[in-house]
């Protein structure tokens, strides 16, 4: 939950700065992987439940791999934004370090599996 309450939160922020046209009237791309931080995020507690409620191994399986993709995604998406032009990228390794704690704590839940 803290994970997505910190992607929401600099997504705002960033997009504060992000949405603005450039001289040219195109848009800064940088803004849909803001908004793909947040959808990667919510996604991640739906798959969290279905891993822990499926009895099948093969597809309790499908969705630890699905949540790997998510976390590994919401790591690129933020690689990304720190290169953006917003002040917002100050706050992004915080969402990373999260990440990272959530990484091991995940790691420790799939061998309880």
């Amino acid at each position: 939950m803290d994970i997505l309450v910190l992607s929401r939160n600099i997504s705002t922020y960033l997009n504060q700065d992000l949405s603005y046209l450039r001289p040219d009237g195109s848009e800064d791309s940088n803004i849909y992987f803001s908004g793909d931080i947040i959808q990667q995020s919510e996604s991640l507690a739906p798959e969290i439940e279905k891993a822990q409620a499926e009895l099948c191994s093969v597809r309790k399986h499908k969705h630890l791999d699905s949540l790997e993709r998510l976390i590994h995604r919401l790591h690129l998406n933020c690689n990304r934004l720190q290169h953006c032009n917003s002040n917002g990228k100050d706050y992004l390794p915080i969402l990373q370090n999260e990440l990272k704690k959530f990484k091991r704590l995940q790691r420790h839940w799939m061998m309880t599996l």
